[in-house]
C-alpha cells in the first residue's frame, strides 16, 4: 500500500533526544525503522536501500548545484562563483590553523566535501514528504508508514559509518604522507618531558608513564570511526522517531536547520583535529626560525 503525506519533518539534536523518542514512541509503533527498507533485493545481504537511493539523489543534485553556481570562472566572478568561493574562504580559515600549513592542500578538499555532503544530507530530512511517502498500513484509522521511500542518508548506520571510515581513510592516508612514521611513533610514545629539566632518576619513570598513556591513545584512535559514525547517526536517527513522534511539530522544523549545521561542523571538525594532532607540529618554530634568519641576514 502507498500513501504520501504532507506533513512537514524535523529532526532532534543528541542522542538523548533519540533514546527518549525510541523509547517513548517504539511501544506504540511509531517512530523511524532502525534499518533502512530495501527498495531492490538482490539476495546474499546485496540491495539497494531507501537511504543509499536519498544520498545518490542528493549527491547528484549537489555536484550540478555547484557546477550551475560556478559556471565558468572568470577574473570577475559571477554571482554564484562568488558564494562558492566565500564558502570555501571560510571553511579554510576554519581548518587551516587546526590542520597546520604543510598538511593543509592534502586535507582541505576532503574536509570540504565531507561538510558539504554531511550538511546537505542532514537537512534532507526536513524536505516534505522525506520519512512521510512510501508503503504502510491502517491503524485506527491513521496511515502509519513501515517502509518509507525516502530515508535521509545520514540516519543509515551505513551510511555514517563509511562517512566516518572514509575520513579515517583520508587520515591515515595523510598523517603518513605528512609527519612520517618516525613523528607519529614519538607523537605517541615518545617521552614529552625535557631531559635538561628532568631529574634523572624520573625521566625513565615518565618515559614508562607515555609509553602507557600511548597505548591508550591507539585504543582512542581506533574507536574514533565508531564514534564520529554514532555521533551523527544519533542525532539524525533520534530526530527523525521525534519528528515522527511529536506530529511533526513545526517550531522544530526551524531548530533542525541549526542542528544539521553544527553536526557538519563537528564531524568535519573532529576529523581536522585528528590530522592536526599529528601534522601540525612545529610551524610556529618554523616561522620563527625563518624569520630569525631573515633578520640576521639583513644585519649582515
Amino acid at each position: 500500500m502507498f500513501r504520501t503525506s504532507t506533513k512537514l519533518g524535523i529532526k532532534s539534536a543528541t542522542i538523548m533526544a533519540f533514546l527518549a523518542a525510541h523509547a517513548a514512541f517504539a511501544s506504540e509503533g511509531e517512530g523511524v525503522a532502525p534499518s533502512a527498507a530495501k527498495l531492490v533485493d538482490f539476495g546474499g545481504g546485496w540491495a539497494i536501500s531507501n537511504s543509499m537511493v536519498t544520498g545518490w539523489a542528493v549527491s547528484a543534485l549537489l555536484v550540478a548545484l555547484i557546477l550551475w553556481l560556478v559556471g565558468k570562472p572568470s577574473v570577475l566572478p559571477s554571482k554564484g562563483q562568488a558564494v562558492i568561493e566565500a564558502l570555501i574562504e571560510a571553511l579554510r580559515d576554519l581548518f587551516e590553523p587546526i590542520v597546520g600549513k604543510k598538511a593543509f592542500p592534502a586535507a582541505f578538499p576532503i574536509l570540504v566535501t565531507l561538510f558539504i555532503f554531511i550538511l546537505f544530507h542532514n537537512w534532507m530530512g526536513l524536505i516534505p514528504g522525506v520519512g512521510t511517502m512510501g508503503w504502510g498500513h491502517e491503524v485506527d484509522g491513521e496511515f502509519h508508514i513501515s517502509r518509507a521511500l525516502i530515508r535521509p542518508f545520514n540516519s543509515d548506520f551505513n551510511g555514517t559509518i563509511a562517512l566516518a571510515l572514509i575520513s579515517f581513510g583520508a587520515w591515515l592516508i595523510i598523517i603518513f604522507k605528512y609527519a612520517g612514521l618516525k613523528v607519529i611513533l614519538w607523537d605517541l610514545f615518545g617521552n614529552k618531558a625535557d631531559k635538561k629539566e628532568t631529574p634523572g632518576w624520573l625521566y625513565p619513570i615518565l618515559a614508562l608513564v607515555f609509553f602507557l598513556v600511548g597505548l591508550i591513545e591507539v585504543f582512542s584512535i581506533s574507536i574514533r570511526p565508531f564514534t564520529l559514525s554514532v555521533r551523527l547517526f544519533g542525532n539524525v536517527f533520534g530526530g527523525e522517531n521525534l519528528l515522527h513522534g511529536t506530529s511533526f511539530f513545526f517550531v522544530f522544523y526551524f531548530m533542525e536547520l541549526l542542528v544539521g549545521l553544527i553536526q557538519a561542523v563537528v564531524f568535519t571538525l573532529l576529523s581536522s583535529v585528528y590530522i592536526g594532532l599529528i601534522c601540525n607540529h612545529g610551524d610556529d618554530h618554523d616561522h620563527g626560525h625563518e624569520g630569525s634568519a631573515h633578520a640576521e641576514e639583513a644585519h649582515h
